[in-house]
């Protein structure tokens, strides 16, 4: 399938916990505590997301999070990890076009409160972002995302010729994500069509600078 955002490894597979012996916990599994994980966070707030809250949402013991999670941290990283590959693949799923601003509008549109969705994942990210300032493992994560969507934008830019493509692309996810954090926590200022709107002009910018309108 041709892609657009490239899609960019981690190092390897998603470890969640040294210990994955012959399991008691069978029918839990570190997907199903992630994605509790998510929904607590999505609701609550992501402090709101302990052990006992991940559990009591996937319907498990403390113990079957703490066997595939012996630490919260681990649990913290393996769901961000599990959050951050859900938009890539997202993003990499968008098709070229014949026209930048529509193959760029299609990617980074999946980066704004669209719809619920997008909406909880926005929220969910922004409070990822905030713990990665004083977590090593959430600041890699973050850093090894925020490097393959920006190179997706940049070589978009690139191929249409834009000067300081690099510094383009910069901006340009960085006015996204503004523009999804204020949407976040002020939805009323941000209704949707405005955020498309908003969208449609930054690409503009980006592609044609001074001269987009």
């Amino acid at each position: 399938m041709r892609t657009v955002i490239p899609v960019r490894s981690y190092g390897g597979p998603l470890r969640y916990g040294a210990s994955m012996r012959a399991r008691p916990y069978a029918t839990t599994s570190p997907t199903r505590l992630a994605a509790a994980l998510l929904e607590v966070a999505a609701r609550s707030g992501l402090e709101a997301a302990s052990v006992r809250e991940v559990a009591n949402e996937a319907g498990v013991s403390i113990g079957a999070v703490q066997h595939h999670f012996p630490t919260k941290d681990e649990m913290l990283a393996y769901s961000f990890r599990a959050l951050s590959d859900r938009v890539l693949t997202r993003l990499a799923n968008v098709d070229p076009d014949i026209d930048p601003a529509r193959t760029l509008f299609a990617a980074l549109s999946q980066l704004l409160p669209l719809d619920d969705q997008r909406g909880s994942e926005v929220h969910v990210m922004a409070a990822f972002a905030v713990r990665a300032v004083t977590s090593p493992s959430l600041s890699v994560i973050r850093s090894s995302t925020l490097f393959t969507v920006r190179t997706g934008i940049a070589t978009v830019l690139i191929r249409l010729g834009a000067p300081d493509p690099e510094t383009r692309a910069t901006l340009l996810l960085a006015a996204v994500h503004g523009l999804a954090l204020d949407a976040a926590s002020s939805p009323d200022l941000y209704p949707r069509e405005y955020l498309t709107h908003a969208l449609h002009t930054q690409i503009q910018l980006a592609l044609h600078g001074a001269d987009a309108h």
